[in-house]
């Protein structure tokens, strides 16, 4: 991995834990649920699936995904909170738990309710066109969104959602103004931007390289500093002259509040040790996710920290949803 003091500081998390001498030497003893927020179709799911995978491996036990789609992932959140705080209930989470106590009233607690386990990944936004929008790169696009004001419309993976957010972000700083139409996750926000029914669309690069290298949509600019392996010929938004843009989004696991401390470390090495894995960074990061494992202490700052952030985003920028 690029970073060795974190590595360091992961392999000392997995290697010297306290509490882990504690852990319930039978768990897990049956298959784990992960409750996925979002349909089926997008990273989430993609991601849930390659580390779940490893996870059964490693224990022996299945790791079931669960998609539970809707409601700003509010529904899938909601299932894990009321879960019986055992282990065997996860959720995975993204930065839309973040941004969600800014935009609505949720059933629970962004973070009394909810015990972080560990982080996962952190991923960059790519933004892409529809194959028939008569654009070439980003300055096109912003030049034709300047000549038809409201025009143009964009696609999400929900209202409230991180790559939601990203575009309004974007149409700010370019200038710009475009219709929101939301969706109920990032697979059917594909499926419409592919057939034409929406013309712009951000989101990590993972779902969206198979489409982009295949033709069927059109790769503008990538969020951070770097090209990303998949993608090389895609500039950053720097490169392509809009550079005051950042937006990135990050991936975690969660358990119900009151989970047993023994379990969520034990939960949280085991997450440390498949994503310092060689194979499993490199396959992360050529899809264009980069491993990111962190203790729950380590969660738990970053989600305090990222409410302030989107609080402060949504009340700039005004964002009320549809």
């Amino acid at each position: 991995m690029r970073y060795p003091a974190l590595r360091r500081a992961v392999l000392s998390l997995v290697l010297f834990c306290p509490s882990m001498a504690f852990a319930q030497a039978g768990y897990p003893g049956k298959p784990i649920r992960m409750i996925v927020p979002f349909p089926p179709g997008g990273s989430t799911t993609i991601i849930a699936r390659l580390i779940g995978q490893k996870l059964t491996d490693s224990w022996g036990q299945q790791v079931v995904i669960d998609n539970r789609g809707g409601g700003n992932t509010i529904i899938g959140s909601e299932a894990m909170v009321k879960a019986t705080p055992d282990g065997y209930t996860l959720l995975h989470v993204t930065s839309t738990h973040t941004i969600n106590p800014s935009l609505l009233k949720t059933p629970y607690d962004a973070i009394r309710d909810f015990a972080p386990v560990a982080t996962l990944v952190r991923t960059e936004t790519l933004l892409v066109v529809n194959m028939q929008l008569p654009v070439n790169n980003l300055q096109e696009l912003i030049a034709l969104a300047k000549s038809k004001p409201g025009q143009l419309n964009f696609a999400s993976s929900g209202s409230g959602t991180s790559n939601h957010l990203a575009l309004e972000l974007f149409s700010i700083l370019a200038g710009i103004k475009m219709q929101h139409i939301p969706h109920k996750g990032a697979g059917p926000a594909i499926t419409d931007l592919v057939g034409g029914q929406v013309q712009v669309f951000s989101n990590n690069a993972l779902p969206l390289t198979p489409f982009v290298k295949s033709g069927r949509m059109r790769a503008l600019a990538i969020s951070g500093n770097n090209r990303l392996r998949g993608l090389p010929e895609v500039p950053t938004f720097a490169e392509a002259g809009l550079p005051g843009f950042s937006a990135n989004s990050w991936q975690g696991v969660m358990a119900p509040a009151r989970t047993p401390r023994a379990i969520i470390d034990k939960l949280s090495a085991e997450y440390a040790r498949i994503l310092l894995r060689q194979e499993v960074s490199d396959t992360l990061q050529k899809m264009g996710a980069e491993p990111m494992p962190g203790s729950p202490e380590q969660f738990a700052a970053l989600i305090k920290a990222d409410l302030l952030r989107y609080a402060k985003l949504v009340k700039d920028a005004k964002i009320r949803l549809e």
